[in-house]
């Protein structure tokens, strides 16, 4: 008797698949009549539990095409693991799809649906469990247009359902924000690589941003499938805005996107950069003495740095626009920071200012000159801002190597220290060799030939 009954409830379920087809789509009777399904048997050929796998089959094949296009389904995992979470749910749902397994992902059915048009018949007084793959799939074939509400809870229960009916926008974020709403983290990255493939990545970050539950499942999501690129082009997005304020806006909200660590200070820098420019952007009084070649906004950070120290030397370090305030704030070494101001400073010829750059005190209390980045680079561009001789000349002496010190005094014609060198090295031949540079009757022709009459002296030639 149970046996008869289940015969009858299965060739019931056939019937019903058959029907709801056939009222659907006339033209599909090519489709049934084509050798690619066997027909149900309901003789005693080998078992009834082959009978039952053959019939399973049989009408799953119904919704699934094993033959369809890869790109046309969507494979999406419910395991029996805690939802919520979101890395659990990214690795899941994620592994699945690179695995393709038919047990873990039921496939979602993108071709046209069926009609909804009824058929006469109850489904609900079909003696057929509920949580069978025939029901299942009976129930896929008699409901193609689910809400979002509705969509979630079939992708909850592991039911089999249909994204791409989805098209329009405001549908895509009403289906995310349901999946938000019910917090089931395998849910919406389901949701969120449909997303991924439907929107440009544009307007996906756009409505991502004002929803911050879904962002970090989707961020977490980039970073399980390496694909954290997409966070770095979203980020260089702010080269298409024009406005300083949007722009700043912008890159306000990319703090917020979880990068990699030096990207995030990165990130930060840049939009902390950004606001201070237009800060001190708004002071336009103080160009009036030395007018400005160009805007700061949007400059480098040591360009903003050297305009820092062109306008704004000796402010504060609580002003957002003083050299020192903005060297800690972003960091900048002592080496690039005395470079930045000594150029800036000895462009304004501003030398009491230089002299303040390189002096020091010892522990008891005595200054001296000291240099990162060596004196030699030092005079160098002090020449190019056309120090005079005298200063020159006292960082020429500041050089340690030898060699060095007398190659700049040469070039820069540093008379007294090329002399004092030579003295120092006993070189009389140099020192007469180099008096027949100079002018008779200068105070440096003098100096020389003092020198060489100087019978102290112990010469080497």
């Amino acid at each position: 008797m149970d046996k008869q009954r289940m015969k009858l409830q299965l060739h019931l379920c056939v019937c019903v698949c058959v029907f709801q087809m056939t009222r659907a789509k006339p033209e599909d009777d090519e489709y049934w009549n084509s050798s690619k399904f066997k027909a149900f048997t309901f003789d005693d050929e080998d078992d009834e539990f082959s009978q039952l796998k053959e019939s399973k089959r049989a009408v799953n094949s119904i919704l699934v095409d094993e033959d369809e296009d890869e790109d046309d389904v969507e494979r999406v995992s419910w395991s029996g693991e805690p939802v919520g979470s979101i890395s659990w749910s990214v690795k899941e749902t994620a592994s699945s799809i690179r695995s393709g397994s038919e047990q873990s992902f039921p496939k979602i059915d993108t071709t046209p649906s069926l009609s909804k048009q009824g058929s006469g018949y109850s489904l609900s007084s079909l003696s057929i469990v509920v949580d069978s793959p025939i029901w299942f799939c009976l129930c896929s074939l008699s409901k193609d247009d689910l809400s979002p509400e509705e969509t979630v809870r079939r992708m909850q229960k592991g039911r089999p359902f249909s994204l791409e009916k989805f098209r329009s926008l405001q549908d895509k974020l009403l289906l995310l924000d349901e999946a938000v709403a019910v917090y089931d983290g395998n849910v919406i990255t389901a949701v969120l690589i449909f997303l991924k493939k439907s929107l440009s990545k544009e307007i996906l970050f756009r409505e991502l941003m004002a929803r911050d539950v879904a962002l970090r499942h989707y961020v977490h999501y980039l970073k399980e499938m390496g694909e954290q690129k997409l966070l770095l082009m979203h980020y260089k997005e702010h080269l298409n805005i024009k406005d300083e304020g949007r722009r700043r806006d912008f890159l306000k909200s990319c703090l917020s996107l979880p990068f990699s660590q030096d990207d995030a200070t990165h990130v930060q820098d840049h939009y902390t950069l950004l606001e201070r420019q237009i800060i001190i952007e708004a002071d336009a009084e103080i160009f009036k003495k030395f007018p400005r070649k160009a805007s700061i906004l949007n400059m480098p950070i040591i360009t903003t740095l050297y305009y820092s120290c062109f306008y704004h030397y000796g402010e504060s370090e609580g002003t957002f626009s003083s050299p020192s305030n903005i060297r800690k704030t972003f960091r900048i070494s002592e080496k690039q920071y005395i470079l930045t101001a000594l150029g800036a400073r000895a462009k304004l010829k501003s030398w009491f200012d230089v002299d303040s750059l390189f002096n020091t005190k010892n522990w008891l209390g005595y200054t001296k000159k000291k240099s990162p980045i060596g004196f030699h680079r030092v005079v160098d561009i002090l020449h190019k801002n056309s120090a005079p001789v005298q200063v020159l000349q006292e960082y020429v002496n500041l050089i340690d190597d030898p060699d060095l010190k007398l190659s700049g005094a040469l070039k820069y014609k540093c008379h007294d220290v090329v002399i004092n060198t030579y003295r120092d090295l006993k070189d009389r031949q140099q020192l007469i060799v180099y008096r027949e540079k100079l002018e008779r009757d200068s105070p440096e022709y003098r100096k020389i030939q003092e020198l060489l009459n100087n019978v102290q002296i112990r010469w080497k030639n």
